[in-house]
């Protein structure tokens, strides 16, 4: 599977919620990956395998402990659930959001669908009105092609990982493009104008591509 195929099978949305009576706003991302549900399960819970595909993390991995992601974010497990559910506090720096991973079997293999929910203070409007759903959505696709690297055997970048060094090749700039167009075309389904999801879409590449 292509690099491009692979961006294609996620299946990307912008929501809006509340958490404790505040307003946030939610990236979302489906995709279905050729392993089974335990295999998954360690995939995004095992530091050894973590390591792989992500980054190295470290910490308490166990519910309420701690957690930290190298050169990254940070947190707290709020919820663990094996292998099904794992929700937690991400933060870096000042900024404070929340991840959750949800996986369920299907035909297919495993489903994973992941949530970052972002809180709409004034630090996080300007970043939002700058960027986006992009500037965390191309993160996350990046990372979910990493994965499914590292969970499909058959396919021919089995083990590769999408670093920094990947992503500033031309295929990785390629993906890139495809990503923020793709979070640029969530972003008008969530009710965006064109102009403005246009607007974020070329600034997120910007950023992620250093141009």
């Amino acid at each position: 599977m292509s690099d491009l195929q692979v961006l294609g099978a996620t299946f990307r949305e912008v929501r809006g919620r509340t958490r404790d009576g505040n307003a946030t706003r939610v990236v979302r991302a489906t995709r279905t990956y050729p392993t089974e549900l335990d295999d998954l399960w360690e995939a995004i819970t095992m530091p050894e395998r973590l390591a792989r595909w992500f980054s190295p993390v470290s910490g308490e991995l166990r519910l309420g402990g701690s957690y930290q992601v190298e050169g990254n974010a940070g947190g707290t497990i709020e919820q663990c659930q094996p292998p099904e559910k794992l929700a937690l506090s991400w933060e870096f720096g000042d900024n404070v959001s929340w991840l959750s991973v949800n996986l369920q079997g299907v035909d297919q293999g495993s489903q994973l669908i992941l949530e970052h929910e972002m809180a709409t203070d004034s630090a996080s409007e300007e970043h939002w009105d700058k960027y986006g759903p992009g500037a965390t959505g191309v993160g996350w696709d990046l990372a979910l092609v990493g994965l499914q690297w590292h969970t499909d055997k058959t396919d021919s970048q089995h083990g590769k990982r999408a670093d920094d060094a990947w992503a500033l090749s031309e295929a990785g700039v390629e993906f890139i493009r495809a990503s923020t167009t793709a979070w640029q075309n969530a972003d008008q389904e969530a009710g965006q104008v064109v102009e403005i999801a246009r607007r974020r879409c070329e600034a997120t590449y910007k950023f992620y591509t250093g141009t």
